[in-house]
């Protein structure tokens, strides 16, 4: 593999911020899931019912959730937090990229879809809950 070019990176730069922020893990059974998590890493999580499970963030990492194995993510995904998510999903389609899902709202959180990668690889993107957007 060749070296990377860290000026050739720098002039296609995206112009939008894209931070990995959350990861998901489905399960099959939460309670196992829950136990092996915190048991092997020493995981602290938090139940918020419905199928869900949030993993709190340890100090210089992200936050994620076990979730009910379901099939609208039946592998382990990450989700990246994007400026707005209308951007995202544009350049997403307009790279090859496949929407999976629609934009949908985490009341009083933020939004999210899922998306297929340029490979079949399932993953998310975010934005945050701003006024603008609690107003559209």
């Amino acid at each position: 593999m060749p070296p990377i070019d860290s000026g050739a990176m720098a002039a296609h730069a995206f112009e939008m911020k894209a931070i990995v922020n959350h990861f998901e893990i489905p399960a099959d059974d939460l309670e196992r899931a829950q136990s092996f998590y915190a048991e092997v890493f020493g995981w602290k999580m938090e139940n918020w019912g419905d199928g869900n499970i949030m993993v709190e963030a340890a100090e210089g990492g992200i936050g994620g959730d076990i979730h009910q194995r379901g099939s609208d993510v039946p592998h382990p995904t990450f989700v990246i937090t994007v400026d707005r998510i209308e951007d995202a999903v544009a350049a997403i389609t307009a790279k090859g990229g496949q929407m999976v899902s629609a934009i949908l709202t985490m009341q009083g959180m933020g939004r999210y879809a899922y998306f297929k990668d340029s490979e079949g690889n399932l993953l998310g993107v975010w934005d945050t809950v701003t006024d603008a957007v609690q107003e559209e």
